[in-house]
């Protein structure tokens, strides 16, 4: 367990008092151990597991952990996603929040995986954006590639990416091309939200152009445009596309569509922990 996954799962765990659970204290026998199974109740993609077995192992290192369907794998309502074997009051104390984590990430794999369906056979490739949950980010993207997406940058650091707000702050895009060096136009993305736009980065062509709440039609132009440029950048769509939209999007020449509801928007999975009869 990496130092960041124990700090999330240590944190979780304080919060809801796993090391002072009142009922269990006052009904479960100290040495009782027992037999725990996660399931389905609703069909979806698994994810989340490394952080639900974390949740168990800092509370008793001696229960073990089975997944029944690896992160990534579908499930069907009534299926075991896991079994948790060893001492009873340890699992129950950290029911809620390993289910809480399984549940949350598995809702935003089974999420990406409708519109990785949808744009199937495309060519186009469904990506994150940074709308996730706080301190669980790392978690949330893993659980995007899990559901068949991939993910644009993990932080502010790890590419330029100008968006509107920094054309705007910078005096237009014309300053923004002006101040940015040669090397580092060609690694950065920009963001465009016209066609007039689009066309002065023909010359500073940037690695990728991000086409902000275009319309089909405007993609297709847009898609035209860059065909004729003398280096051709990568295109992605972004801006409001939801689950029952996304196929239109996903034209010929489009590389990317970014979704911010995978992980801002995303149902848990309904799962739930019983207890075997002994």
């Amino acid at each position: 367990m990496d130092r960041e996954l124990r700090r999330l799962v240590d944190g979780a765990l304080a919060e809801d008092r796993a090391d002072a659970d009142a009922t269990t204290t006052l009904l479960v026998d100290a040495g009782a151990r027992g037999l725990a199974v996660i399931t389905a109740k609703a069909p979806g993609v698994i994810s989340g597991h490394r952080a639900a077995e974390a949740v168990f192992a800092r509370l008793d290192d001696s229960i073990r952990y089975r997944r029944g369907r690896e992160d990534g794998e579908r499930v069907a309502a009534g299926d075991r996603t896991a079994t948790i074997e060893g001492p009873l009051a340890p699992i129950l104390a950290g029911e809620r929040t390993a289910l809480n984590f399984l549940g949350r990430l598995s809702g935003v794999a089974t999420l990406t995986s409708r519109f990785a369906a949808a744009v199937d056979g495309t060519g186009t490739t469904i990506l994150d954006t940074r709308k996730t949950t706080p301190g669980l980010r790392r978690l949330e993207k893993e659980a995007v590639v899990h559901g068949g997406g991939a993910n644009h940058r993990a932080n502010l650091a790890a590419m330029v990416l100008v968006k509107e707000n920094h054309i705007a702050a910078a005096g237009g895009l014309g300053l923004v091309i002006a101040l940015l060096k040669p090397e580092e136009l060609a690694a950065a993305e920009i963001e465009v939200s016209s066609l007039a736009e689009l066309a002065e980065l023909r010359e500073a062509t940037p690695f990728r152009v991000m086409l902000d709440n275009f319309d089909p039609g405007s993609i297709a132009a847009a898609v035209r445009e860059v065909e004729s440029w003398p280096r051709r950048p990568e295109i992605e769509v972004s801006g409001g596309i939801t689950l029952e939209s996304v196929a239109r999007y996903a034209l010929p020449g489009v590389d990317f569509i970014s979704v911010g509801s995978l992980t801002s928007s995303a149902p848990s999975l309904d799962l739930s922990l019983t207890l075997e009869a002994r």
